[in-house]
């Protein structure tokens, strides 16, 4: 088949590219949001970074658990917008919204165990004050962020990605200029340090939240996906979402689990080491999070094409975005390679002496090495897990994740660090044999096709002329 061909046919590159770079492009503003965020605190003070990390995966792995639900109804308007079950859209946005509104009561409530929380962590005094301070503004801030995923499946679902991604970028154009002034103290705004930037975090995903309710509920989405006619409690939907949105909300709060306890494990091997270690997650984090873009963009074709009873673009889809994506993956990881110390200056700390940094550097510059393995096995991991999400195959998806992580990198970093008092290195090791096995896992589980005859709505709901317009008007997408 021709480049050209391959480049235009249904699932081909030019598909890709028109759903997931708006993604990419959103997903690249929030992980642009967390590096300056991170970047400005480095710089601020070696305790303002050493806790940025810990306290701020922590918030994130219980806000993730909610984010996973909710945003699984993403597949459900993919594979209704396939079938070309128009209203069903609108009715599935609302019991999302449901489920968000019982979250943001439940994460606002874990205010009260921060301080027993990094008690745990073993952290310097100076870092634990800083964790908890930081942890409890961004979970008393955390409805924003999982209300966003639920509004922005009713474009994303569709394959309308960039009405997503100016709303990302907004949050980030407020954020990031608010974030420095309010760490610094710049002209009116006072010095807060990390109490700064928790605020301005919480108002960036307030502006990205706000920005989408006021672009889904109008009249004209109404007429076509009763996005407001639509909004009864409807459970039969809910408990459907809620089957396959629950394995996936739990495989993310096991995945981000796991990486927070390898970080508070991790963080019992010293200051220095912490805050070397939250850097490289940090510079690593710029470059997966896009990689994530991909992977939700994936999950829409899929999605649509399953809607549509046509694997096989589903197929070509997955194929398309394995492609694009180690060559985004091969620059990184060439960036990674050839220029790892400027990366890591980037995050140079006023504070600090010259000591304290060349041990920072000399530790990073090891790390990112590791790294650098490990993120060609990443694009495995996102896209065969994503191609296979979007057919419904959830639970796997969450028994793998778990299995994986548990026991290839959280139970020996546990054992390493704690009862061999192994330093930092070996740790990395397990780290890059997690995401290696898992990568290729979920290849071996996508390459058996089981997905092809997945669905998560029922085939009887398919009428076969609405697919078909349905599919020729997605095209143009």
């Amino acid at each position: 088949m021709s480049i050209f061909n391959k480049w235009n046919e249904p699932g081909g590159y030019r598909q890709v590219l028109d759903i997931s770079l708006p993604l990419v492009i959103s997903m690249g503003s929030i992980s642009l949001m967390l590096f300056t965020d991170r970047l400005f605190l480095s710089r601020y003070s070696l305790d303002a970074i050493a806790a940025s990390m810990p306290a701020g995966t922590a918030s994130f792995l219980f806000v993730s658990f909610f984010m996973g639900v909710v945003g699984y109804v993403n597949v459900f308007v993919a594979q209704y917008t396939g079938s070309g079950e128009r209203e069903k859209v609108g009715a599935s946005v609302w019991q999302g919204l449901y489920f968000t509104f019982g979250a943001s009561l439940i994460l606002a409530s874990l205010y009260f165990i921060a301080g027993p929380l990094f008690d745990l962590a073993g952290h310097s005094p100076g870092v634990r004050r800083l964790e908890v301070i930081y942890f409890r503004i961004l979970i008393l801030g955390a409805g924003p962020v999982v209300l966003s995923p639920a509004l922005s499946s009713f474009f994303t679902g569709r394959g309308l990605t960039r009405v997503v991604m100016f709303s990302n970028l907004a949050g980030a154009a407020v954020n990031i200029p608010l974030d420095y002034c309010l760490i610094n103290g710049i002209g009116p705004f006072p010095e807060l340090g990390i109490i700064g930037a928790g605020l301005a975090t919480v108002i960036g995903y307030l502006v990205i939240a706000g920005l989408l309710v006021y672009l889904v509920f109008n009249r004209e989405n109404d007429e076509q996906f009763g996005i407001l006619r639509r909004r009864g409690f409807q459970r039969a939907l809910f408990v459907r979402i809620m089957r396959y949105g629950l394995p996936n909300g739990v495989q993310f709060f096991i995945d981000l689990f796991s990486i927070t306890a390898f970080i508070f494990i991790v963080g019992r091997l010293g200051k220095q080491v912490l805050a070397a270690a939250n850097i490289v997650f940090s510079i690593s984090l710029l470059a997966f999070l896009p990689l994530v873009g991909f992977g939700l963009g994936l999950s829409v074709l899929v999605g649509q094409a399953l809607g549509r009873d046509n694997p096989q673009e589903a197929e070509r889809a997955t194929s398309s975005t394995l492609h694009v994506t180690f060559f985004y993956m091969g620059v990184v990881v060439l960036i990674f390679i050839l220029a790892p110390e400027w990366l890591m200056n980037l995050f140079r700390s006023r504070d600090p002496s010259q000591s304290d940094y060349q041990s920072i550097l000399k530790i990073g510059l090891v790390l990112l090495r590791f790294v650098a393995v490990y993120s060609i096995f990443d694009v495995l991991f996102i896209v065969y897990s994503s191609a296979i999400k979007g057919a419904g195959d959830t639970r796997f998806v969450m028994w793998a994740i778990g299995i994986l992580s548990i026991g290839i990198m959280v139970i020996p970093v546990y054992i390493l660090v704690i009862h061999l008092g192994a330093g930092i290195y070996p740790t990395w090791i397990a780290l890059t044999a997690y995401v290696c096995v898992a990568g290729i896992v979920f290849w071996r589980r996508y390459s058996k096709g089981k997905w092809k005859d997945m669905r998560v709505i029922e085939r009887s709901e398919s009428p076969p002329a609405e697919r078909e317009t349905s599919g020729r008007t997605l095209e143009g997408v």
